[in-house]
């Protein structure tokens, strides 16, 4: 029997794993997240898969600011999955574009491409890789 995929907000249950998972934000700022419905979690079956989490870019933008899948899920389709569903989300809110960015010395500049992202800029600060910025207009 294969095991049910769900994607869903994050609510109050999914605060221990997503506090010890993502280590960027405190847990104060992690409820204020969770509160406001900017983080999306998937699981299959019983086992957490990852996240993603958005904020907006000048307040009017939905911005993806962090990506995340687990070890041993990789590759197989879940960021995909999350970032459709997060697109859609977004979407039927009225939103016709978001954004995203990586380090230029990381990966997931392809795996946004792939997914119809272009770069739109960069940013370079001291002592940091390049952070290149994307974007995608969404269909209505």
């Amino acid at each position: 029997m294969e095991k049910t995929r769900t994607i869903r907000y994050a609510d109050h249950q999914d605060l221990a794993t997503l506090k010890e998972q993502d280590k960027h934000l405190s847990e104060a700022e992690l409820k204020n997240v969770i509160a406001a419905k900017k983080i999306i979690v998937m699981h299959q079956g019983n086992a957490f898969i990852g996240w993603l989490r958005f904020g907006m870019f000048w307040d009017t933008i939905p911005f993806m600011n962090m990506l995340y899948i687990l070890d041993g899920y990789r590759g197989k389709g879940y960021g995909t999955a999350l970032v459709t569903f997060w697109e859609k989300e977004v979407a039927k809110e009225g939103y016709n574009r978001v954004l995203t960015s990586t380090q230029a010395n990381e990966q997931a500049q392809f795996f946004y491409r792939k997914l119809g992202y272009t770069e739109c800029g960069a940013l370079l600060l001291p002592k940091e890789p390049l952070e290149m910025f994307f974007i995608k207009e969404l269909m209505p």
